[in-house]
């Protein structure tokens, strides 16, 4: 009798709440990062009465039409000599997914990464003016909350220089970055495409060098993709789609703060890819809160697809739940990583019971 009324103590306090947190995660997949995504896009330029920025020349704004706002942004500036049509692919990509993507070029191609950095700036502000302009379709449908930058070659190393420029910028997303003797001591959470065979921004004098300069208390991820050469990741097609999927996830992640995503990187993107020379990481994703009052234990990844890692400092008792109820494993959690195994079970939600508190845990399929 006691154990049944543990068990609908457990179903009374969670069955309500477990099925918006699994159904909140469970269309995250790699399937999920389709190019194009799933929403209609439709673009604005300075004929259609976007903002002239001084320090860019001509910019384009992909946007959904059919999304849920506020949206998040991120600004794009092509490399040295190049104009935005090299990058062009990444405006469409992004507004089918639900991101507001601003493409500028340069006031001239010959411009260095700091005026790139610059310029990046001003793109910012466009989108920030635009989200206050009576006649455009995305007043106010803009977060400004949530911004991006990224560039490639020269418009990547230009987009570590803005994170650093802004401490605001949510994520920085450098494709093929070239910036040498790079000063990037910022916070904004960045990944690093970079091409193995790389000959105008070889991986050992730029890309290498831009991770290990950001902090390590920055969260960051270097993605070299076999074979690359410069152009690489000039499109989200780049590496058989991993570029697209990874910085998609990366955005999705950091910039809209969804931590779905974290298990989709680590678990999936990242976990020996085929499209990889070199990988390196140090990151951490922010965990789904598990329970409305604050607690020193922490479970995460959550979601996860198999193994949860408990943080916590005491040797502890754990029983693991499906949401009927049922119990479906006990054991003991001891010393110092600590680690409960949930690959055998299918996709679902469960709680998971230690010592006197209980979790909510989606394990994805």
């Amino acid at each position: 009798m006691r154990t049944l009324f543990i068990k609908a103590g457990i179903l009374i306090l969670f069955f309500l709440n477990w099925g918006t947190m699994f159904s909140q995660c469970e269309n995250v997949t790699v399937e999920s990062l389709t190019n194009p995504g799933i929403y209609d896009v439709a673009t604005l330029t300075e004929a259609d009465g976007l903002r002239d920025g001084p320090a860019y020349f001509g910019a384009t704004v992909y946007y959904p039409t059919n999304a849920t706002p506020p949206y998040a942004s991120i600004a794009i500036i092509p490399g040295f000599t190049a104009s935005p049509d090299s990058v062009e692919a990444w405006g469409p990509f992004y507004a089918s997914h639900g991101i507001v993507t601003i493409i500028v070029g340069t006031n001239s191609i010959f411009d260095f990464p700091e005026a790139r950095a610059e310029a990046l700036l001003d793109a910012l502000e466009t989108l920030r003016e635009e989200n206050t302009r009576n006649d455009s379709p995305l007043l106010g449908a803009i977060d400004e909350d949530k911004f991006a930058v990224s560039g490639h070659s020269m418009g990547g190393g230009g987009a570590q220089r803005a994170a650093v420029l802004d401490n605001s910028i949510k994520g920085v997303i450098a494709l093929t970055p070239w910036l040498p003797t790079p000063e990037l001591d910022h916070s904004s959470p960045v990944v690093i495409f970079s091409a193995q065979n790389d000959a105008v921004a070889p991986p050992e004098l730029h890309a290498n060098i831009h991770y290990d300069s950001t902090p390590n208390s920055t969260n960051k991820l270097l993605f070299e993709i076999e074979n690359g050469n410069h152009s690489v990741a000039n499109t989200p097609q780049g590496g058989n789609s991993s570029v697209g999927q990874i910085a998609l996830s990366w955005f999705n992640l950091y910039v809209n703060q969804n931590d779905c995503y974290c298990s989709l990187l680590t678990e999936d993107l990242l976990d020996a890819p085929a499209a990889a020379s070199n990988v390196e990481s140090s990151f951490e994703c922010e965990i789904l809160e598990t329970q409305e009052n604050s607690s020193q234990t922490l479970l995460y990844p959550n979601p996860t697809r198999g193994i949860v890692n408990i943080s916590l400092q005491q040797d502890a008792l754990y029983q693991v739940y499906s949401v009927t109820g049922q119990l479906l494993r006990s054991g003991e959690l001891k010393d110092s990583f600590k680690q409960i195994d949930l690959s055998s079970f299918s996709g679902s939600m469960f709680y998971v019971r230690i010592n006197d508190q209980t979790f909510k845990i989606a394990k994805t399929r």
